[in-house]
């Protein structure tokens, strides 16, 4: 089965004034998202928009961190393509696969706070890819 697109993200700087743009584009974001630091959409394609203010809370490395040891807007990104590839494993093999054939790494894989496994590469235009997958526990 091909690849396909799981999430697009954006790194917002206002939440508030992102909802409220996107709420009047015409997307169904629930009153009271102003309020959160990151907001799902399900579309029905089944594709899941998100808005993200606090990147640092998954991305430790985020420009903007207190504990970031990355200070260059270079070494930040606006938006993310998430393609979700189930595991911890099968992430870390396709980053490995996409940076052996030369592609530009951006994050290697690590486990968020919320057990999931993720990877950042660079597109030839630059843009910023995440790899997804779930981290398998003990009790899985």
């Amino acid at each position: 089965m091909a690849l396909e697109l799981y999430m697009l993200g954006l790194i917002v700087k206002d939440m508030s004034a992102s909802v409220t743009f996107y709420q009047r584009l015409g997307l169904d974001i629930p009153e009271g998202s102003e309020a959160k630091t990151h907001v799902e959409v399900k579309m029905g394609s089944g594709l899941t928009f998100f808005l993200d203010s606090k990147p640092a809370r998954w991305d430790a490395q985020f420009v903007g961190s207190p504990t970031s040891p990355v200070k260059s807007e270079v070494d930040t990104y606006g938006s993310l393509l998430e393609f979700y590839l189930e595991s911890q494993g099968l992430v870390e093999a396709k980053y490995t696969e996409m940076t052996g054939f030369g592609y530009e790494s951006f994050r290697a894989p690590y486990v968020t706070p919320f057990g999931m496994c993720f990877a950042m590469l660079h597109d030839p235009d630059g843009n910023t890819i995440l790899l997804s997958g779930m981290v398998k526990t003990s009790e899985q």
